[in-house]
């Protein structure tokens, strides 16, 4: 073969490789895609996971099937995913501790979200809610956040929340939320949100960050919520300030769910699922099904990984002033 003919032959070669990726993206999906989920099947990521993919099936016309494989908090599935084809047929469905918390708390840690995932978009944003027992006679004071700081400097013994664990985002909003205050809290951690939430029914503990599961309980009279964790107020509850603007600027502390797919996934397909769980998020009766669940937010790529590097950076920094550790 001559010279000239080789080059053209490397040439179309380099061509077909480069254009692998182009023409795989173009008849995405060709089959069904596993929306693998670290948590149990109810909870908010299962059922965000489970709204979208019933989306994504009717506009791409292959199943999006939603596999729980459950425990260490989402870090079981993140290691299978880390490890799965880059080929857009596994996708993880995941909570923002196992991205931006886990690598923090944890040695024995088998992946690495920078190296190992390609961020796709988040779908809804869930605050959390500072919640006291309308009912306990510790708290009949407190009326606002203001009264529950207070009380903290007076009577820091005296004051005891509860979280869903140690190193939990219900703990680290209480440790943020200290810092900013320079007060000293004691801490009851459980096992789980719902758990916490009955302690604080049963005057186990005078204040909680609850999740959404709280909305029923100041609905209903129970509660008294102080303030919640995100920068907006909280359409179900629109007469709650946020903790940000009874004096703590910046305060922002909230859990996300988000989609993420193996690092070396062709940057079509996970512009595709990009583009694809954002119109889902757009459409009103998805999102009618998403807002029970949080507040319903999209963000492009690279808003979307610039937010996953900012968070980690700060709940680091808060993990190590405040020397929390997962056990």
């Amino acid at each position: 073969m001559k010279a000239g003919q080789t080059f053209r032959a490397l040439l179309l070669g380099l061509g077909a490789i480069l254009a692998a990726p182009a023409a795989s993206a173009q008849d995405y999906p060709n089959k069904p895609v596993k929306l693998i989920v670290g948590f149990a099947a109810g909870g908010t990521i299962d059922v965000v996971a489970r709204i979208i993919g019933e989306s994504l099936s009717s506009k791409l016309g292959k199943p999006f099937i939603v596999e729980n494989r459950t425990g260490a908090n989402g870090m079981i599935a993140a290691t299978a995913v880390a490890q799965a084809d880059p080929d857009g047929y596994t996708v993880f469905v995941s909570n923002s501790s196992t991205i931006t918390l886990n690598p923090t708390l944890f040695k024995d840690i088998k992946y690495n979200p920078a190296r190992d995932f390609a961020p796709v978009t988040t779908a809804v944003s869930v605050p959390l809610i500072l919640a006291v027992d309308a009912g306990n006679p510790k708290t009949a004071g407190i009326k606002n956040l203001s009264d529950f700081i207070a009380l903290a400097k007076q009577k820091p013994e005296n004051v005891i929340y509860g979280s869903a664990g140690n190193g939990n985002i219900t703990h680290l909003a209480f440790e943020l939320l200290s810092q900013k205050a320079g007060v000293k809290m004691l801490h009851v951690p459980y096992r789980g949100a719902a758990a916490a939430q009955t302690g604080l029914l049963g005057n186990e503990v005078m204040a909680v960050f609850d999740t959404m599961a709280a909305v029923q309980q100041v609905q209903a009279g129970k509660f008294r919520a102080l303030g919640v964790s995100s920068t907006e107020r909280l359409p179900a509850l629109p007469d709650v300030p946020t903790v940000a603007e009874q004096g703590y600027p910046g305060f922002d502390i909230t859990f996300w769910v988000g989609f993420f797919v193996p690092k070396a996934t062709p940057a079509a397909i996970v512009d595709l699922l990009n583009k694809e769980i954002v119109n889902a998020a757009k459409d009103p009766a998805v999102r009618a099904r998403l807002e029970p669940q949080g507040t319903v937010l999209t963000m492009s790529r690279a808003e979307f990984s610039a937010k996953i590097e900012r968070e980690t950076k700060e709940l680091a920094e808060v993990v190590a002033k405040s020397n929390i550790t997962a056990e």
